[in-house]
């Protein structure tokens, strides 16, 4: 019986083919045409930039959770090395969840820190330590960030008829940066650590 001429030139082989290189699949900032959501290419479009701006932020507020949880120090540095790093793993799921949506949706999450630098309105910190106030009001500030895009994207998607967007926004990133929130901002607290404020009567 004749041999079948292979589809393909070259010889099928063990040997590791290394350096290769091709043009992308899909470029940046597009959306796959036939993806069958029942959602138009013009919302999914929109959909995916603006959750590609909330996964740069939300990368940002990930590392500097981590940044913060090396470079912590002083009285407070047990709790907050672990609150930071238990808040940088949580960020971390959202990132995951937006890129995953980002991908759903027929679209490209970003995804190299240089790309990520480029995007995020998050200010840049400085590579080195700060104090602990510092390091919190930078967090808080980061969060504002996020949750400010939150708010906006959960409406926009509202309005246009993206539900799943609008759950994702709402029920994973927004809900868990308003939790981060609340135990960052309790740090802030001028409260006596070890003597009460005595209490004074009126007169």
């Amino acid at each position: 019986m004749p041999k079948k001429p292979s589809s393909s030139n070259h010889k099928v082989s063990a040997q590791p083919r290394f350096h290769q290189s091709a043009r992308e699949l899909q470029a940046f900032g597009t959306v796959t045409s036939m993806i069958p959501l029942q959602l138009d290419e013009p919302v999914r479009l929109e959909m995916t930039e603006q959750l590609n701006q909330l996964l740069a932020d939300t990368m940002t507020l990930r590392d500097l959770y981590k940044k913060s949880h090396w470079q912590v120090s002083g009285a407070t540095f047990y709790q907050l090395h672990l609150l930071f790093d238990k808040h940088h793993d949580e960020q971390s799921e959202l990132v995951d969840t937006i890129a995953e949506r980002i991908q759903l949706l027929g679209g490209i999450s970003i995804a190299m820190a240089h790309d990520v630098a480029e995007t995020t309105k998050i200010p840049r910190p400085p590579k080195g330590r700060e104090e602990v106030p510092v390091q919190l009001s930078r967090l808080l500030d980061a969060h504002e960030v996020v949750i400010s895009q939150c708010r906006e994207l959960a409406e926009r998607s509202a309005k246009i008829g993206d539900a799943g967007t609008n759950d994702v926004v709402v029920s994973d990133v927004l809900r868990t940066n308003e939790l981060q929130v609340w135990f960052v901002s309790e740090h802030l607290v001028d409260a006596p650590l070890v003597e009460a404020e005595p209490v004074r009567e009126s007169a």
